[in-house]
């Protein structure tokens, strides 16, 4: 139905799509393990819309500098009109790849990676990690068209230790153990929607399309091949900017995304 309206109607259904895929999601966990992120919190649930639309409007920020995308057809829209429809649209972000972490982490083959290659963690390491971040993020800002894939991996490199000195749950955390499942879980998570938001997307309108300097090539839709790289440590920066916007609670509990 998305692809079928005419004209610029589907603006208004891209928060039916994709809160219909969050609330499958949620009930295969359901279903799968006997809890969900719906029924473990039904606050901690909504308030990760609120998360997603204010952290997306971040990334919009730095595709000021970047220009890696652009929407198609906003200009049937008035500012405000788009502005609103966009952080609609931009609150289902967060909820998408967390519940789609947690139907790969229900999986037996996810154990796997329970005991993996242990990361000592010194709390050096941590400022190591945020000059790292603040370094190649200021380099997408003083060099855009050349630095623009720091976009998907400085932010988390800056927030988990800024997560760790204020006491909030940090990805390190659980790889000083061995345990990679919410890193591989979350991972995947954002690659899956990244192929879902691309296929939704190419027969839309409104739509967005990419401007990738260097990689603009084999496209999968409007995506290049190469770009779906960039979904992978998405997911782990969605994580950590989480638990620092919403540090009561990790989104899948202490255990893990199950």
């Amino acid at each position: 139905m998305n692809w079928t309206l005419p004209g610029a109607r589907t603006a208004f259904l891209f928060l039916p799509l994709w809160l219909g895929y969050i609330l499958t999601a949620d009930a295969a966990v359901q279903a799968r393990t006997g809890s969900s992120l719906w029924l473990r919190s039904r606050k901690h649930f909504v308030s990760l819309f609120a998360v997603s639309a204010m952290v997306w409007w971040l990334f919009e920020l730095i595709n000021l500098r970047t220009s890696n995308w652009e929407y198609l057809g906003r200009e049937r829209f008035a500012p405000l009109e788009f502005g609103l429809l966009a952080t609609i649209s931009f609150s289902t972000v967060i909820p998408a790849v967390f519940e789609t972490a947690a139907v790969i982490s229900t999986f037996a083959w996810m154990d796997l990676f329970a005991s993996g290659p242990r990361i000592p963690v010194r709390r050096a390491a941590f400022l190591f990690l945020l000059l790292i971040g603040l370094a190649t993020f200021s380099t997408i800002l003083i060099w855009p068209k050349i630095f623009y894939p720091f976009t998907w991996i400085s932010l988390v490199l800056i927030f988990e230790p800024l997560n760790y000195w204020t006491g909030r749950p940090f990805l390190l955390e659980r790889l000083r153990t061995g345990d990679w499942r919410t890193v591989i879980s979350l991972s995947l998570g954002a690659l899956v929607c990244g192929f879902f938001w691309e296929m939704w997307n190419y027969y839309s309108f409104p739509k967005w399309i990419y401007h990738i300097p260097g990689l603009a090539f084999l496209r999968i839709f409007e995506m290049p091949l190469l770009g779906y790289a960039g979904y992978i440590p998405f997911g782990l920066e969605l994580y950590a900017l989480t638990n620092f916007a919403l540090p009561a609670s990790t989104p899948f509990g202490a255990s893990g995304p199950r």
